[in-house]
């Protein structure tokens, strides 16, 4: 195949129920169905006997492999409403065509199990997964290939509470039979069921065939909350294999039937599973194995979701530069001593005030920024901000002439990273992570 390829955390991800982050819940009214049916098209009887009879007289040809150019993402997400939304997603496009922001995460398969827009395919039919969102996704996708944008679907892979509901087979369950539901009594898909897996697939394929240039998959993982340790796993499905086990090759799956398809892969993941430890057991989620198999791996390293004292930091969201490094100091610690291709680690970084911590500070353009430069400190170059309600510091962010003036800076930047990696390799293989960190002087205030 081929790629380019603390328990404080834990208890905090615990007390804020395991969420990225709250959303407004919204609702949309599902348009009237497409009356095309499954292998019907509106092609007359005898253009289709034409079209039979000139492929037979063709020679067989293989067909060739997909084409797939990587792009370097400075993105943000966009919920499915906002995106929906014309006088919305115009002002968006308009403030990112002055920034240096080329991709938008836009969700496909969204936390409520619902797909956004209209999507023929034939288990998102079955169980009637549609809730439009979005109803010309046509356009919208033109209008962000016009602008030049970057399209990555999010697919929320095993919170799921509408799949389960239809399908209570693919649902995690108790000892007595009944569905295992979270602390917002939703209920969630069983990692170990293959025929979850093949519906995200389908997803994804159906998300690549209306336009989107990647799959984004969020939610790879179990349950944290309270109960899950009733959850009780059928041998047959299981067949020995662990949660981070059986994470990894749904990702390696998944992985594999997408890249056929000329689309690339990513999968948000929680920070505090690079290293691994109890937070990786509990979730399912190893970092290196994951990152084997896919093209861009995506630690959610929000400052606010660091409990305090994390990298020896008191309040780690009240120093976003200094938990943004030393948490991707700790991704290519483990990454770099890992032999062969691994994913692009393309890290989620924090554009909310999270003011439910005892000790927090308000964000704004001077915090987004240096989370930023904290990206580019540590060796990488590519990030995605996050705001549930879609609002960004503009401010934060360089215009496309200044962006391309920073380059030079930032390659320097880089390399001064891999001479120092290559430096501290030589001179000692077994050296701990703490010893590893590269030293930076924070960004002037």
């Amino acid at each position: 195949m081929k790629k380019r390829l603390g328990i404080g955390f834990l208890f905090l991800v615990l007390l804020c129920g395991c969420r990225r982050y709250d959303r407004t819940d919204m609702s949309a009214t599902m348009p009237a169905p497409v009356v095309v049916r499954p292998g019907e098209s509106e092609e007359s009887e005898e253009e289709t006997l034409e079209q039979v009879t000139v492929e037979a007289t063709e020679p067989e040809t293989e067909a060739p492999e997909p084409v797939r150019v990587p792009t370097k993402v400075k993105g943000i997400y966009l919920s499915a409403y906002v995106a929906g939304t014309e006088s919305m997603i115009n002002s968006i496009i308009e403030q990112i065509d002055r920034t240096e922001i080329n991709a938008v995460v836009i969700d496909v398969k969204d936390d409520n199990g619902r797909i956004t827009f209209r999507m023929n395919t034939p288990m998102v039919q079955e169980i009637g997964a549609v809730n439009v969102f979005i109803p010309d996704i046509q356009g919208l996708m033109k209008k962000l290939k016009d602008h030049n944008i970057y399209t990555i679907a999010r697919i929320v892979a095993f919170r799921d509470p509408y799949l389960p509901e239809q399908k209570p087979e693919l649902a995690l369950k108790l000892a007595d039979g009944t569905i295992y539901r979270d602390n917002k009594g939703l209920a969630w898909v069983n990692p170990y069921k293959k025929e979850a897996w093949d519906y995200l697939v389908e997803v994804g394929i159906g998300a690549h065939d209306i336009g989107f240039d990647e799959v984004q998959f969020d939610y790879i993982r179990f349950s944290t909350e309270k109960g899950i340790n009733d959850v009780v796993y059928d041998e047959a499905d299981t067949k020995g294999r662990s949660k981070t086990q059986i994470i990894a090759e749904f990702m390696e799956y998944a992985y594999e039937r997408l890249s056929q398809e000329g689309v690339y892969v990513a999968a948000d993941v929680f920070g505090a599973i690079i290293g691994g430890g109890v937070d990786s057991e509990n979730v399912g989620q190893s970092y290196e194995e994951m990152a084997r198999h896919l093209d861009y791996i995506c630690p959610m390293i929000y400052p606010s979701h660091y409990g305090d004292g994390n990298f020896g930091i008191e309040h780690p969201d009240t120093q976003p530069y200094d938990t943004i490094l030393a948490a991707l100091q700790g991704s290519r610690k483990v990454l770099d001593s890992e032999s062969g291709e691994h994913a692009v680690v393309r890290p989620w970084l924090q554009d909310f005030t999270a003011s439910y911590l005892e000790h927090y500070i308000q964000y704004g353009d001077e915090q987004v920024r240096a989370e930023i430069q904290a990206v580019y400190d540590a060796g990488y170059d590519e990030w995605i901000l996050w705001s549930a309600a879609c609002r960004y510091h503009w401010g934060a962010l360089r215009t496309w002439e200044e962006a391309e003036k920073e380059a030079p800076r930032i390659a320097e930047s880089q390399a001064e990273v891999q001479r120092t990696r290559q430096e501290t390799t030589e001179e000692d293989e077994g050296i701990s992570l703490k010893d590893a960190e590269i030293s930076f002087k924070r960004p002037a205030a």
